[in-house]
């Protein structure tokens, strides 16, 4: 298949973050896809020395595939718009204010949107005492991933133990239980696809690490079996959380939902601005589930590219 006119891509990917293994999956398969869909791609292994490795490869478009701290926290976005280049996914505010947890809850709840009740504090508090009352998660509070998150229960006997390479300040979260729920939005003009799906995640525990990214970890139903009240306020806070972050793109909001309490138990938990876009990922299913194969997601990517110039 010979390349498309002007459509030569730099695949992003890899990078220092503590979600490098899932980063460089993600870019390897969105690099094939391009490929298939007729773009010239070249795979950049992000480091240090990534503005000279563009200049080289004179890309046409940037398809960001970080994740994790510096590639999606407005870091690379920063750099693509000062090299004047169009790239995938959202903006440097966007992907600041998405990584940023406790900033991210203040503009849904600006927004109308449910969340639960959190605070930052430092981990050496969280390790003396209880900083909310049991059940409570503590988590980065710019992380992704499920990396270094503990749940706290009622059941134990003392504040959690965090490990020395937990970050200075965490988010300590009130647990919300329920059902782990999730949809895409690939974006919100009016003629693109808009919120895809409601898709609910099954585990035999914690959705964690291994269980979003190692095969067999999960069991991903969509649509959905859930009903068609709880459906449509997913697929509508979604979009509405993608636009009050202002992203762009491709992004993918995080629910849980206490069946037992109707819409008043359906919670935001999070806005991811660059999805796992790995073989076991959600966006991809979700948007083959309204019949865009991968390829297509990926290309769809790449012409919605832009740079804020």
């Amino acid at each position: 298949m010979s390349s498309r006119a002007g459509s030569r891509v730099a695949v992003l990917m890899g990078g220092p973050s503590a979600e490098r293994e899932v980063s460089l999956s993600s870019g390897r398969e969105c690099a094939k896809a391009l490929r298939s869909e007729g773009f010239e791609v070249v795979e950049i292994d992000a480091g240090p020395d990534l503005a000279a490795r563009l200049a080289e490869a004179q890309p046409d478009v940037v398809f960001n595939a970080l994740h994790g701290r510096w590639g999606e926290d407005g870091c690379v976005q920063g750099l693509l718009e000062w090299l004047h280049l169009p790239y995938t996914h959202s903006g440097v505010l966007a992907s600041a204010l998405a990584m940023d947890k406790q900033r991210s809850k203040e503009v849904y709840r600006a927004a109308g949107l449910p969340v639960v009740d959190s605070v930052i504090a430092t981990a050496a508090e969280v390790r003396q005492r209880h900083v909310l009352p049991p059940p409570y998660v503590v988590k980065p509070n710019n992380e992704g991933s499920s990396v270094g998150v503990y749940l706290i229960d009622a059941e134990n006997n003392g504040p959690p133990q965090l490990s020395d390479d937990m970050p200075e300040e965490v988010m300590v979260e009130a647990f919300a239980p329920g059902r782990e729920l999730t949809t895409t939005v690939m974006g919100a003009g009016e003629n693109d696809p808009g919120a895809l799906a409601v898709t609910d995640i099954l585990t035999t525990g914690w959705y964690d690490y291994d269980a979003k990214y190692k095969e067999g970890g999960s069991r991903h139903v969509v649509p959905a079996d859930i009903p068609q009240e709880i459906a449509d306020a997913c697929l509508d806070y979604a979009l509405r959380a993608h636009v009050a972050l202002g992203c762009r793109g491709v992004s993918r909001t995080d629910f849980r939902w206490d069946e037992g309490r109707g819409l008043a138990g359906l919670i935001l938990l999070e806005t991811n601005t660059q999805p796992g876009m790995t073989p076991t990922s959600l966006v991809p299913e979700q948007a083959a589930h309204q019949g865009i194969d991968f390829g297509r997601l990926c290309a769809w990517m790449v012409e919605d590219a832009s740079c804020h110039r």
